[in-house]
């Protein structure tokens, strides 16, 4: 294949104990889905599946109903969300079945989400769930927790080398450090890792590609890289808004023919992407919120067509362009069908590729 599409997965979608804790017993994404309300005329919420419906990951039904999909559809593999707190792990029961099951042959790579954990869907930012903390040891579990992954045979390479994706890397102490390590214990198996860096947070540029980043994946949308908010609704959103003046609600039609005009000049490797939608109004029930007004299956098309012609593959295997996401039902940001859509969104995905 040319070009290989990622979709960004979000394995959040079975109960585990620290929602229960944390949210209350029987927790899931599903639940900030259902309750959803419109917040200003014309708000698009809440969305509800159709195809699949409300699938629990625990069961290899759902996943391999998920991956045939995307197969279907011009998807290549899945970037899985991989949540690791020096040995606490979380939402990793329906990847590590999928791991486990010969039967779901589609492939993967994984992202280390590192951002400590907050209160952020009530407000409380400063309240921390659960903390990342780093350490040489730390690394060595880590790497060693992974290691079947990476030794998989569905696992996403370069050149051999399996692709470990870094949600944030400017927030460790010294993150060349920890990819040393891993691959020192990398080497011991015969192999090398490919990391990626998320360009998330605003965080993007070149001087977070220290000697150990091999490449950035662009994250949509976050890095608006100088998206001028005049640009959008301007006064108009205090309007629709009215007292949520703190909330943000971009044109998702201004942001595409930004993104298809911008002149932005990237002098490192740097692999693309777009989304589907934006809003994360479920998870900012009475807060502030950010999201997108107006998106639609063509200006997404519109955006991925520009995105997946112009991008150049840096290698045979340095191919990929990402979508961010294929489930992130809670942020409105998702490929899979939905009542309203149905499968628009994966239509254009697959015209754009098969053409």
């Amino acid at each position: 294949m040319d070009k290989r599409v990622i979709a960004i997965h979000l394995p959040q979608f079975y109960p585990f104990p620290e929602n229960d804790e944390w949210w209350g017993k029987g927790f899931t994404e599903w639940r900030n889905v259902v309750v959803a309300k419109p917040r200003y005329k014309g708000h698009y919420e809440p969305h509800i599946p159709s195809d699949l419906g409300f699938y629990d990951l625990r069961l290899k039904e759902n996943r391999l109903e998920q991956q045939r999909l995307a197969k279907e559809y011009g998807i290549y593999g899945f970037c899985y969300y991989h949540y690791w707190f020096n040995g606490h792990l979380i939402m990793e029961k329906p990847v590590e079945a999928m791991l486990a099951n010969s039967e779901e042959d589609f492939p993967f790579m994984l992202c280390w989400a590192n951002e400590n954990w907050h209160r952020n869907w009530e407000g409380g930012f400063n309240v921390a769930l659960i903390k990342q903390e780093y350490s040489i040891e730390d690394d060595i579990a880590h790497f060693n927790y992974l290691l079947p992954y990476f030794r998989d045979k569905r696992y996403i390479r370069v050149d051999g080398k399996p692709v470990f994706c870094v949600y944030r890397t400017d927030l460790f102490p010294d993150f060349d450090k920890t990819v040393d390590v891993w691959q020192r214990e990398a080497s011991k198996y015969g192999f090398q890792l490919y990391i990626c860096r998320f360009e998330a947070g605003g965080v993007w540029g070149k001087e977070y590609m220290t000697r150990n980043v091999d490449a950035a994946v662009e994250f949509q949308p976050i890095n608006k890289e100088g998206f001028d908010r005049r640009d959008v609704l301007g006064k108009l959103c205090k309007k629709i808004l009215k007292k949520e003046l703190t909330s943000a609600v971009f044109s998702y039609s201004a942001y595409v023919k930004f993104q298809l005009y911008k002149t932005t000049n990237i002098s490192y490797k740097r692999y693309p992407s777009c989304c589907p939608q934006w809003d994360n109004s479920p998870r900012r029930v009475g807060r502030p919120f950010t999201g997108f007004k107006g998106s639609t299956p063509s200006l997404f098309k519109k955006w991925f067509f520009a995105v997946y012609n112009r991008f150049k593959p840096y290698s045979k295997d340095e191919n990929f362009i990402f979508i961010n996401a294929w489930n992130e039902w809670a942020e409105g940001c998702h490929l899979e069908p939905d009542l309203k859509f149905g499968r628009a969104y994966l239509e254009a995905v697959k015209e754009v590729v098969n053409k």
